[in-house]
Order: C-alpha cells, then structure tokens, then sequence
C-alpha cells in the first residue's frame, strides 16, 4: 500500500523577525514556526519579547526587519485577512467604561456576525456572571470576559497571551482543559505565559525568549522522556561524598555540609550507578523528576544573550 507524505502545514511563520526600540530593548532575529493543530508556548519572564512578537503576528507593529505570515498571508500588509481567522486575549486587558460585560459581549458578538450560544456557553464555564460594570470588574473577572470574547467566535486560530493572569487555581485548571479540548477540534494556538506548569500541561512545542532572543526551542516529550535522570543523595559522611564526587557523572551540586549530592544519570549509565552507589552508606536518595521549569532555568542560566526584550 502507497503511503502519502504528509506535509505539515504552518499555520504561523515568523522569521528573523527584529524590531529595535534603542538601548537593548526589542526583539531580534525571532524565528518560530506554529503547525496546524498544535499549541506552541512562548515562555519567559515579564519583559523577554513576548508581547511584542504577538503584537507583531496580529499586525498591530511593523517590524525594522523580517516578516509574520498567518495562513501565507503578510501580518502587516494584509492584517484584515489575518484577523479573520484570529482570536485574541491580549496581555494588557483595557475594556471600555459605560458598559456592563454583557453589553460588550454581546457588541463584539454583534460586529463579529456570530450568535450569542457560544458566549453563553462560556459564561457558564468559567462560572462568570456578566452583567456587572466593567469597571467595577476585578482582574479575574476582565479576564474571563477576556477569554470569552477570544473564543465565542469558534477561531481557527487563537493567540493568547497570558490568558490566565489573575484566574484562580480552578478556572486555571478549566482554562487548560478548554485548551485540550480546543486542539482536539483542530485548532491551533499560541500561548505565552511565564508559567511553568500552564504550558507543561497544554503545550506540545515551547520556545524560550530572553531578551529579546529565542535561547532555546523544545518538544515537550523530550522533557517527559528524557534520556537522563537526576537524583539527590545524602551520604553518612563527608568522606563518601568527597569519594563519590570523583565519579564521572553530571554533578549539579556536591554539598559537604549536608552530605548531599545532586547528579544527572543517562538511562544507559544506571545500572553502574546502582552498583557504584551500593558500596556506600547511605542515608536517603530520591529522584528529581526533570521538569520544563528546570529546563527553563538551565537555558536561562547558561544563555550568553546580552540583548534586552520588550
């Protein structure tokens, strides 16, 4: 039986994209690639470049050099064809005074040619009454309206950054399973945060900025399967841990005080070190479980870009 290639088909494309703001802030030759279907994180800290490459890919900046492309067309020379398939939450919510929540959904809905099914729908989800002022709203509840008005029009694609600054744990934990829910129709997203656990649990591809700079860009089953391991182990003495730090593994702490080491172990290295550890005594080991967070740390601290983000 013939089997077809499948071409995966990039839904975002930004490349080398720069724009420079004087002093070291902006961007700088940003590259990443969205494929159909897929969540793509953007992590970092405040400040990295997040924003700024968002506000790039929805046509709101002209970049000093590169492009965006959504669907092969141009992000800032055709930003109203971009825009039909967008939806959006953006990092900053600013709504209008006047107006209670329902009003401005409902005027969104309106403008957009949708019903209200959806948006109602969503209410209920997130457990988000309406009808209040909007500026008499807190931030948890700007953000669920937020949120509604990003997806009662059912987008192809959603770009979402920070959605869930000032959720609490439980409508963080429904916004992630709206977001599973979501890819499992086909839709694509890209979402920023500089929250670890947010995008471990939603994301499939994570690039990390700093400074304006993509450092590193991974596959979340990379982090889940990793071929190596990194175990604690606290020794009876500190003539163990002077004897057992002269093995040649991956050492990322040797603390004599507490008797305690901290060390990377490949799968294929485990066996030995099962044996080499049984010729000591000791008091505890544990395995650290490798995380996007540590990850994250790793590159952060490793990373030699001096640039700085916006």
């Amino acid at each position: 039986m013939l089997m077809e290639n499948r071409v995966e088909e990039l839904v975002i494309s930004v490349t080398e994209l720069t724009k420079d703001y004087g002093h070291g802030r902006g961007i700088f030759n940003v590259s990443l690639e969205v494929r159909k279907g897929e969540i793509f994180g953007f992590l970092g800290p405040n400040g990295a470049g997040k924003t700024t490459t968002i506000r790039h890919i929805l046509g709101f900046s002209k970049a000093g050099s590169g492009s965006c492309r959504v669907k092969d067309f141009d992000c800032w020379t055709e930003p109203e064809k971009v825009q039909n398939f967008l939806g959006y939450v953006p990092g900053e919510i600013q709504f209008p005074d006047g107006m209670n929540g329902w009003q401005f959904i409902k005027q969104i809905a309106e403008m957009r040619g949708v019903d209200l099914k959806r948006a109602q729908e969503l209410c209920e989800y997130f457990q988000l009454a309406p009808g209040g002022k909007l500026k008499r709203m807190s931030k948890g509840m700007k953000q669920k309206i937020a949120l509604v008005l990003a997806f009662m029009h059912d987008p192809e694609i959603l770009i979402l950054d920070e959605p869930t600054s000032g959720l609490d744990p439980l409508m963080q934990a429904k916004f992630c399973e709206l977001i599973a829910a979501e890819r499992a129709r086909g839709k694509t997203i890209l979402m920023s945060s500089h929250m670890f656990d947010e995008i471990e649990k939603t994301c499939d591809r994570v690039a990390i900025i700093k400074q304006g700079q993509i450092i590193a860009e991974v596959d979340m089953k990379e982090i889940e399967h990793t071929s190596k391991k990194q175990f604690e182990i606290r020794f009876k003495s500190k003539a163990d841990v002077t004897k057992f730090s002269k093995s040649k593994y991956e050492f990322t702490e040797i603390n004599l005080d507490k008797n305690r080491v901290k060390v990377f172990i490949q799968d294929i290295q485990i066996n030995e070190f099962l044996t080499n550890i049984s010729k000591y005594q000791v008091e505890y080991i544990s395995e650290i479980k490798f995380t996007l967070e540590k990850y994250f740390m790793n590159y952060y601290k490793d990373s030699n870009v001096v640039q700085g983000g916006a």
